[in-house]
Order: C-alpha cells, then structure tokens, then sequence
C-alpha cells in the first residue's frame, strides 16, 4: 500500500484533472489455455463471470469481445467507453481515490502511465498469471512500460502511436499543393522534414486561401514535444519544463506560426461535431494510427464519408514520434483477477492486435501483428486507399519511448493547454501563454 502521502497525490490529481479540458493521432478458479490463447473450447471459467471493462476514444474492441464471449462459455463482458483519454484518466483516479468503482480491466493511457506507476499497488502483478510466459509477444520498451519499479508488470500493452500526416488531398488540389502521397512527403522534405518546412509551406496555405493549415495548436505542440529526447520530465523523473530551452524554442516556433493565422482555432475532440473536417477548416492533421479511427469517425459525423478526401502520408515534421498508446491493467479491487488477466493477454495478443488495427486503425505493440500489417498493406478505402498500416509500420521505425513523468498528461493538457487556447484565439503573444503555462506549472504541479 502506498503511503498517506501518495493517497493524497492521487487525490490532488483527480482534482487537477477535472479542471481541465482534455485534448489528447483485470481472482477465482478455473482450468484455462495459456495467456493470449485463442482456444475455442471456451477455457476461462467454469461459473458464469461478468467481466467488467473501461476503454476509451477509439478501441476497436466491440467485434473482440463478442467473439472471446462465442470462445468462453459463461463470460459475459459489460464494455464501457470513455470518450477521450483525458475523461478516461479522470474517471480512474477519481475512482481509485474513492477506493471502489474501478472495471475488472480498465485501459491506461501512455500519458498517464506515470501517474498510475505512483499507485501501481493499486493494480495486480501479471506476472502472477503468466506474463513472463507471452513477454516475447512485445516491443521490448512497451513492455518495459508496463513494468514498475519494482519489477511488477501492472499493464498489457495494446497499441502504440507512430506518427503520420493527414492531410485533405482536395483542399491540397485547390491551393496548388501536390496531392500525391510520396510527392506531399517530399513537400515537405521526406525523411528528413521538419517543423520548418511544414510551418513553411502552411504559411503559403494560410495566405493563400485563408483558412487553417492545422486544426489547432495543442496537437501540434504535443507531437514536438514527443519528439524530444526528454519532454517535461529528465528520465531521471525530475521536472523539465522551466528552464528547458529547447522546449521553449519549439513553444515560439508553433505560437508564431499559431498567430499568422495557421491555425484553425477548433475545439479539441469536438471539431463543430466534425463539421471542421468536412467544411475545409483545416487541410493537415496530425495522425498517430489510433486518431485515423478518430478522423473517420469525424468526417461521417459532420456529413462526409471517403469522398471528403482526407489521405495518409509517409512523413512527419521532425521524424518519427510516438503520441500514445495503451495498456490493459487489473486493478487489485477486481473479484475476478484470473478471468480478467486471460481476457487481457487475449485482447493484446498478436491476432487480436490486427483486428484491432483493422477496426480501429491502431498500430500493434506486438512484434508479430506489426509484422503481418505492414507486410499486408491493405489499401484503407476511407484514406483514399492509403496503405495505412504499411505506413504506419514505417513511421514506427526509429520510434523511442519517452519517460513520461507522473503529470506529464497534467502539464500537457491542464498547463499547456490553456495557454496554448489563448494562442489559438489570438488573445496572447508567444511571451504571454509562455508566462501563463509557467504560472500554472506552478500552481498545480508537484515539483519532484
């Protein structure tokens, strides 16, 4: 059990957490198959079980779930989805500083992660069901990930976020820019682009047809910082924001793109209910693979469908980066920490990771499933038949893990976020939100 000290960390945090606005591309017996086993004899319990789970955004696990429930007799799985991460990690801490309410599986997003690391005792040990039998499935960081600092593995990982650009191939027509996948990554300097370039060629955007070159600034800014070696926190766990010049450098360069007019100003996760992604608002989008499900879902909200001509490209500003990715974690206050750790090593095998990827548009943390998908290269009709995962499986080279500190998703979403909005509205200058996220840095983050 954590300490009077860390109990009240926890509760701090949910406090914080509900302030903000969010931004944000699992005992009892039975006989059962090895972990991530795919048996349809039906293996997990012999009583009938309800396995309670809590996910978020855009899983892809609907179809996943009634096929494990076809395969074990007896269990029956009550879902609920969370609409963004944020929301999501909201709901878990305030739930874990309760004591009670938490699912039988509850999905962990990568931002978050260091915050639940704080309180992994809250959360079983896999090991204890296996975890070392089916470690190899894994990316070796994603796994690492997953593991505290005690050495008990307290999450499964599912998808990981390697980083591409969508962009509206009609909008890209109408202002002269190519349209062709390889010739928008050489726009934009190919393997090596950069933030430069980009902000570059969306000024020309801007100018000429005044309208938004991004959506808004706080995706953008997230991505940047991603692509640091150290973001907020040193690996050391120690903060690094205040007198991180290189973070700051990369804060001007966004807000003087920001107030030239290259962004659009929308709303995070609301878009005019997807309007802003059918009415031309803005012409790129930054995309790890688990926001092309969310684009999707945006553009059909606001009336479109694949003929609205959002595409996928190989290439990113900056090079390879990772926004994301999450893991399935059995809290302790589970009555059902068996059956809940098989549907978790289930869920994250690597055959129901490509599903997973195929519904959702995810990118697997499984060696094997990354493999098969960027062998595949499906066309994805939506993308203007843009090999997604092919891609994806590229943007994922040279990927590294970033320590994420235990606030990082505080500092990006409830320090940064509000200075990034007033950017957004034009109401500050570069030096003025700098100041403003300073000031709220101070004010709700514990200095470790």
């Amino acid at each position: 059990m954590k300490t009077p000290r860390s109990l009240r960390g926890v509760a701090a945090f949910a406090a914080a957490a509900a302030l903000a606005a969010t931004v944000s591309g699992c005992g009892s017996s039975s006989d059962s198959a090895a972990p991530g086993s795919t048996s349809a004899a039906g293996s997990s319990s012999a009583a009938p079980v309800e396995l309670t789970v809590t996910t978020f955004g855009t899983f892809g696990y609907d179809e996943l779930y009634k096929k494990y429930e076809a395969e074990h007799p007896g269990v029956t799985i009550k879902a609920t989805n969370i609409d963004t991460g944020g929301n999501a990690r909201t709901d878990a801490f305030t739930k874990i500083a309760a004591g009670s309410g938490l699912s039988d599986i509850v999905a962990v997003e990568e931002g978050w992660l260091g915050s639940i690391m704080e309180v992994s005792d809250q959360f079983v040990d896999l090991r204890d069901f296996g975890a070392e039998d089916i470690k190899s499935n894994w990316l070796d960081w994603k796994y690492a990930q997953g593991t505290d600092a005690n050495g008990r593995v307290i999450g499964y990982g599912s998808d990981i976020g390697p980083t591409g650009l969508c962009y509206n191939t009609k909008l890209f027509k109408e202002a002269g820019l190519p349209t062709d996948r390889e010739e928008v990554a050489k726009l934009f300097g190919g393997a090596d682009a950069t933030w430069d370039k980009y902000f570059e060629v969306g000024a020309e955007y801007s100018k000429k047809t005044g309208k938004g070159w991004y959506d808004q600034s706080g995706f953008v800014w997230n991505a940047m910082v991603n692509q640091l070696s150290e973001g907020y926190y040193k690996a050391d766990g120690t903060l690094n924001v205040a007198d991180n010049a290189e973070l700051k450098t990369r804060f001007e360069q966004l807000a003087a793109a920001t107030l030239s007019g290259q962004s659009a100003g929308q709303t995070q996760w609301d878009w005019g209910k997807g309007k802003a992604f059918v009415d031309g608002s803005f012409a790129t989008f930054t995309c790890p693979g688990w926001m092309l499900g969310v684009v999707k879902g945006q553009v059909e909200a606001g009336g479109g469908d694949a003929s609205t001509g959002w595409d996928f490209a190989d290439v990113f500003p900056g090079g390879a980066t990772n926004w994301g990715g999450s893991f399935l974690s059995v809290p302790t206050t589970s009555k059902h920490q068996k059956e809940a750790a098989e549907l978790a090593a289930w869920l994250t095998a690597p055959e129901q990771q490509v599903a997973q990827s195929d519904a959702a548009g995810t990118f697997p943390s499984t060696v094997k499933a990354a493999e098969e998908i960027a062998s595949k290269a499906t066309p994805n009709e939506f993308f203007n038949n843009a090999p997604t995962g092919a891609i994806l499986a590229k943007r994922a080279e040279g990927v590294k893990a970033q320590f994420k500190g235990p606030q990082d998703s505080v500092i990006q979403e409830n320090v940064f976020g509000p200075a990034l909005v007033q950017l957004d509205l034009k109401k500050t200058d570069a030096k003025g939100a700098w100041d403003q996220a300073l000031k709220l840095l101070d004010e709700l983050v514990v200095n470790n």
